[in-house]
């Protein structure tokens, strides 16, 4: 359980406080409700620009990660397609630091012809680096692009293509921080051995007085039924062939979220989950092998996929997916199997809320799902999910037109 005070001052930031009486540091995070999601399709890539340009600066406080080493901290940020987040750790008594810095650049970032220069450029070059000259750099985006044709999950955080970055003008960026970079697009979320009262009251202290500057929200186009499956086949020079195959499903607080979760725990969690033990181990037509979840806030994916052994056709790795599908549709699952994934997942929230930085990040992200108590009702969650309710989900989601395969063949 994570116990937290709740608080939504006057500008529309809204802020949580965990007290973790074990800790001598403080975790702050702020996440802002701005990702990949949230772009113009001919202007992608801006949300993971600024995790770059948030680092460069303010116009009182020029380096950035300056004071935060001074305070003996360690800061970072990622972006992902629904949101950026930013969180830093340091001792509890110089958490006024953390939160200093963090009201300084939500509204006082100093975005400069020169410093926006040098960031596009580190951009471009991570999307070559990561994407386009690494070995499989490019077969997510293509994954993307082949299940979705109308939602903005159709790239990723990265960008359709670094020329959107490329081109983009001082004034398309500072319009991107003028819409999304404001108090009632972000929360706050804090977990040090500090009274939550107290925490509450140093959020007001440095965020209180910033104004606010909310934008129309923009409606994000919704992905339409998928009726026909879908298929691509590319040729790379990899050393090995993958196959690749993703069905729609919910969101994240679809009800069939923590089915899929558990489903895709059953097939891929660990060296005795079903796929490895029987596609790597028994049939040996795989070398490695996974299933998983995208997790997204918008309807996401399922996605099977496995890298073949020299000997194994792309048809029949796809074959050996449809007969694990086939046996989730048909057969139930053994309550002991259920049981192991429900007491890992179990397991893995236990340890994870030891960590003051995994309880605050944890505060911000399902407050951003509307909802922050549900990270308390997760373990109850998994744990309803029955045999019954796998066999429901898997009929309905695992069919032969909502499919999208990749064969992403070696040359």
């Amino acid at each position: 359980m994570i116990p937290y005070r709740r608080k939504t001052l006057a500008n529309g930031l809204t802020v949580l406080a965990n007290l973790d009486r074990q800790s001598k540091l403080a975790a702050v995070n702020i996440l802002y409700k701005v990702g990949a999601r949230n772009e113009n399709p001919g202007r992608t890539g801006f949300a993971h620009l600024f995790e770059h340009l948030m680092f460069r600066g303010t116009r009182s406080v020029e380096n950035f990660d300056l004071p935060v080493q001074m305070a003996s901290g360690d800061n970072n940020a990622f972006t992902n397609n629904d949101y950026t987040d930013f969180y830093m750790t340091l001792p509890a008594a110089n958490i006024e630091t953390a939160l200093w810095l963090e009201s300084d650049r939500i509204e006082g970032l100093d975005i400069t012809p020169e410093k926006l220069g040098t960031e596009k450029k580190v951009v471009i070059e991570e999307y070559r680096q990561r994407y386009l000259n690494q070995p499989y750099g490019d077969q997510t985006l293509l994954l993307r692009a082949l299940a979705y044709k109308t939602h903005p999950y159709r790239w990723a955080a990265i960008g359709l293509t670094p020329d959107h970055i490329a081109q983009a003008t001082l004034d398309d960026v500072r319009e991107f921080y003028r819409t999304h970079y404001h108090p009632s697009n972000a929360i706050l979320s804090m977990s040090a051995d500090i009274e939550e009262e107290r925490m509450l009251a140093l959020a007001e202290k440095w965020f209180g007085d910033l104004p606010d500057r909310p934008a129309a929200p923009c409606p994000i186009p919704q992905e339409p039924p998928q009726t026909e499956a879908r298929r691509e086949e590319v040729q790379r020079d990899v050393p090995a062939t993958t196959v690749t195959v993703a069905y729609p499903m919910g969101g994240r607080l679809s009800p069939d979220f923590y089915t899929a979760d558990l489903v895709s725990d059953l097939l891929s969690g660990g060296d005795s989950s079903r796929l490895y033990t029987r596609l790597v181990k028994q049939r040996r037509l795989l070398s490695s092998v996974n299933a998983y979840i995208t997790g997204d806030l918008d309807p996401g994916l399922f996605i099977f996929t496995g890298q073949l052994l020299p000997q194994t056709t792309p048809e029949q790795a796809e074959e050996a997916f449809r007969e694990e599908i086939e046996t989730l549709c048909r057969i139930p699952a053994e309550a002991r199997e259920m049981q192991k994934v429900k007491n890992k997942f179990e397991a893995n929230t236990l340890f994870g809320e030891l960590n003051v930085m995994n309880k605050a990040m944890n505060l911000g992200f399902y407050e951003m799902l509307g909802d922050a108590e549900l990270a308390n009702r997760e373990v109850d969650a998994y744990g309803a999910v029955t045999a019954d309710s796998i066999l429901d989900f898997s009929r309905r989601t695992f069919r032969p037109e909502r499919s999208s395969t990749l064969i992403y063949r070696a040359k």
